[in-house]
């Protein structure tokens, strides 16, 4: 019989480290000669990223052990870290962010290209095959001084003989998507420049080795996020000049023909190099994800149809082997894992990871996938996560705290696949919805850009209408309502926090916190993103009030209650200068709150030690803020 206890002090057996054990993440999937390859983050190996492959029996082989780490520091959120040519892997290892080249019977790897002058301060990535798998073409980043700013990108070509990069193009500040065409006589790539980002507007650009390059795609308001050579005479391209991620077919003359055409999201925002998501299955055929859902074009009936699969998340590392597609996904009761799904017969076969675990299958919560209305008629989607556990019921008539879960970027999503961070918390009795707030990726361009000079209003608004008609519902407790997230969902809990007083506390991870020190100028963010504001808030020094009065830093004697801060010390994407300065100027205010560092972590948590702290602590926070006493979790102190 189920035990009567308040929302929050359940008991649970899913423990902070078993959701940090469980975090063994699948990225970088791509299959060669019919071997399914991939890359796995550890976060019992420190976080490390291991290189991994199918091995004769269909079993996971690591390629190489420990401390060998395949990652990368280009753009500060990395990109496609290795390709395989022949017997041959060529990587990227992060310790000292060169390329390298090991062969299966080596003693060890061994360099491709020179060591740095400066630590870490050439870096690749975006490996693909050069010529006749003697080489490869990658994206290499070099620092030029000590600002963050202060880098030069081009697209170089590796020779696996050692001897050295070549310099192959440099027409754009930033570069993606080096691509060979088939007969080796014609480079493709895409580029970029400040203000923009990716998904702002990217250009699409084809030359002939050594000579002038011609753009063939996109523009200052349209973003090419992906293109590969169909044929020596053709590209196929995801693009979006009508407000949509659609497939076309470019010729090099510059015609464009749209496969598909539909309103629907085909491609996704570029935040790391080497993202696919489509891949040719042959004859018209294109496996596609239709925002993140797996589905096949058919240019000849010019449709794009779901496949069926409980598999509701596909990563953009899509990659097809005959009538096979290999990538990881994931569901709602699913974590990622790498896959293979046959389309012929409907068959879908786990590579690695994804293990269902039964012990906890009856604590698992089923997304709600809603959608909420602005006060001004914007749609507003979100994933409502109610509690769950079978051992125990709360006493009648009780409504459950919630947490709002604000995703990064702005220009991310939520998705429904499983998080055993969420279920960590509904188990317990807490409920947790997703929101997928205006300028969310997903659902079109104009839905992005409706968070345009809006960031810190909209993002805030959006949640806010969320957390309150659940409250009105009666499905969740209004008086207990907290609003987390980390990076630009950071930045959004701290604004809440300081904007509005729907929520009683806050979780605020790895945030954006004093907007003009998160500029170019400001120094405080890297390259990559150091004019994305621009875009998001106003151009300086036009919009200097704009960001005085946004900037949660400015009104600490605003917020709304307790405030736990958990920020990682080697983060170049959200310094933790900012929050050191927002935590100092709490000190002595009064109001309750906490600050959490974590030492050899950067943007986001990747090692267990540090998953099991910031979770813990976070439980505790709102156990002290909530009034109920979680077990077994040690009490975090707060200061005031």
């Amino acid at each position: 019989m189920a035990k009567i206890a308040e929302f929050g002090s359940w008991a649970s057996p899913l423990t902070a480290e078993a959701v940090a054990a469980a975090g063994v993440t699948p990225r970088w999937v791509d299959v060669h000669d019919g071997v399914v390859w991939w890359a796995e983050g550890r976060p019992n190996e420190e976080g490390r990223s291991a290189l991994m492959r199918e091995g004769p029996d269909g079993t996971p082989v690591e390629v190489l052990p420990g401390p060998w780490n395949v990652r990368n520091r280009v753009h500060e959120y990395g990109g496609r870290p290795w390709v395989v040519l022949g017997s041959t892997v060529v990587f990227t290892n992060w310790a000292d962010q060169r390329v390298y080249a090991f062969t299966e019977g080596d003693e060890e790897p061994h360099p491709l290209t020179p060591e740095p002058e400066r630590h870490q301060g050439v870096r690749y990535a975006d490996l693909s095959p050069g010529h006749a798998n003697t080489s490869v073409l990658c994206v290499r980043e070099t620092v030029t001084g000590d600002r963050p700013v202060d880098l030069r990108r081009d697209v170089v070509e590796v020779p696996l003989d050692g001897t050295g990069p070549r310099s192959l193009v440099a027409t754009h500040h930033f570069l993606a998507n080096p691509r060979l065409s088939p007969d080796g006589t014609r480079l493709a790539w895409i580029g970029w420049e400040h203000p923009n980002m990716p998904w702002d507007g990217t250009e699409l650009c084809v030359a002939e080795l050594g000579q002038p390059h011609r753009v063939l795609a996109g523009g200052p308001r349209e973003s090419v996020c992906q293109a590969e050579w169909e044929s020596a005479g053709s590209l196929l391209v995801l693009t979006d000049p009508d407000g949509w991620w659609n497939l076309f077919r470019v010729g090099l003359d510059g015609t464009k023909v749209n496969l598909a055409p539909c309103e629907e999201e085909l491609g996704g925002p570029l935040w790391v190099l080497g993202s696919r998501w489509f891949a040719p299955l042959g004859g018209g055929r294109y496996a596609v994800l239709r925002s993140d859902r797996l589905a096949v074009l058919d240019e000849h009936a010019g449709t794009v149809t779901d496949v069926d699969t409980d598999l509701t998340s596909w990563s953009a590392d899509l990659t097809a082997h005959g009538d096979t597609v290999v990538s990881a996904a994931g569901g709602p009761r699913r974590e990622l894992a790498v896959v293979r799904l046959d389309l012929a017969s409907g068959t879908t076969t786990t590579v690695s990871g994804g293990e269902d675990d039964t012990a906890l299958a009856d604590y698992l919560p089923t997304p709600e996938h809603r959608v909420f209305t602005s006060p001004d008629g914007r749609r507003i989607p979100a994933f409502v996560y109610l509690p769950r556990n079978p051992g125990f019921v709360a006493p009648d008539g009780a409504a459950p705290p919630f947490l709002v879960n604000v995703h990064g970027g702005p220009t991310g999503k939520s998705t429904d696949v499983l998080r055993r961070e969420i279920v960590y918390f509904t188990s317990r009795g807490l409920g947790v919805v997703s929101v997928n707030y205006g300028g969310s990726s997903g659902y079109g361009r104009a839905f992005r850009e409706s968070l345009n000079e809006q960031w810190g209003v909209v993002d805030v608004q959006d949640c806010a209408t969320v957390a309150t008609q659940l409250a009105e519902e009666g499905v969740a407790d209004g008086t207990r309502l907290a609003v987390r997230g980390g990076s630009a969902g950071g930045w959004t809990a701290a604004a809440s926090m300081t904007s509005v007083t729907t929520y009683a506390c806050a979780t605020i991870m790895f945030p954006i916190l004093d907007l003009t020190g998160w500029t170019d100028q400001g120094g405080e963010t890297h390259d990559f993103e150091s004019r994305y504001i621009e875009g998001l808030v106003g151009t300086l020094p036009e919009h200097a009030a704009r960001y005085a009065e946004r900037s949660p830093s400015n009104h600490v004697d605003s917020l709304a209650g307790p405030v736990l801060l958990l920020q990682g010390l080697e983060d170049q994407v959200c310094p933790p200068e900012q929050a050191d300065r927002f935590v100092a100027s709490l000190d002595g205010t009064g109001l309750q709150h906490a600050y959490l560092t974590f030492e050899g972590e950067q943007h986001g948590f990747r090692r267990a030690s540090s998953v099991i702290a910031a979770l813990e602590a976070e439980l505790s926070f709102y156990g002290q803020v909530f009034g109920f006493v979680p077990p077994e979790v040690p009490v975090l102190e707060l200061k005031s």
